[in-house]
């Protein structure tokens, strides 16, 4: 949070949360911040329902219930009508460009100043891939990026987080992930990658951190001039 100057007083931050363990400890993170950080903020937690059946409303409510953070929930149609859809290759990829559009959206209606995000150190490794891979580019996500003219700020305070971290966080909040209703879960890119990975990591424990550091090491003059 110091090092990318997230958090300023007086902002509105708009707590993106899905269910999974990042989002509810992304929010137990915030709300506790705000208890000891020297500036005053406030949080809005928003739930979009994707629309797909056996939607967790109530059991992922009752998790923020456990740090007193209300949660507000917007129904949308954007997973449903991804999965269906005929371009299924694409169908996470529009599933969620449809899912930040409103984010955005929403963060503009609410008078927000930040969005903040739960992604975290696996996340962003694993992006960097997926672009390599599967859009032949180099990039990933970074921890806190101004967008529409620095109006809003995209914030990932777990950005230096391990997955392996995140999930003694929850522990200690006792905090429990509710059920992905998405039928694609476990079978995304995003997966295949992290599969890929997976063996890297444990052969050798360097590799995270020297993949992470290498992020922000770019050697310019040693890339390749873009082709035609």
């Amino acid at each position: 949070m110091h090092t990318y100057d997230m958090l300023s007083d007086g902002d509105h931050i708009l707590v993106a949360v899905s269910g999974g363990v990042d989002s509810l400890v992304l929010a137990a993170i915030l709300q506790g911040w705000k208890h000891k950080a020297p500036i005053d903020y406030t949080l809005t937690a928003v739930h979009l329902d994707m629309g797909f059946p056996n939607s967790n409303h109530d059991a992922i409510s009752s998790q923020l219930k456990k740090i007193s953070l209300p949660l507000e929930i917007e129904r949308t149609s954007f997973g449903q009508n991804a999965v269906t859809s005929a371009d299924k290759q694409n169908a996470c990829f529009e599933c969620a460009r449809n899912r930040r559009t409103r984010l955005f959206s929403l963060a503009r209606e609410k008078k927000c100043t930040k969005l903040a995000l739960g992604h975290h150190k696996d996340d962003i490794i694993e992006t960097f891939f997926i672009n390599v891979l599967y859009g032949g580019n180099i990039s990933t996500m970074v921890p806190s990026q101004p967008l529409f003219s620095g109006n809003l700020t995209v914030i990932r305070p777990l950005a230096f987080l391990e997955k392996k971290q995140v999930m003694e966080v929850a522990e200690n909040f006792d905090l429990q992930a509710t059920t992905n209703p998405c039928p694609l879960d476990g079978t995304t890119r995003r997966d295949a990658v992290r599969e890929f990975l997976g063996p890297l990591y444990q052969n050798d424990s360097h590799i995270k951190g020297n993949i992470f550091s290498a992020l922000s090491n770019i050697r310019a003059d040693y890339m390749l001039k873009k082709t035609k």
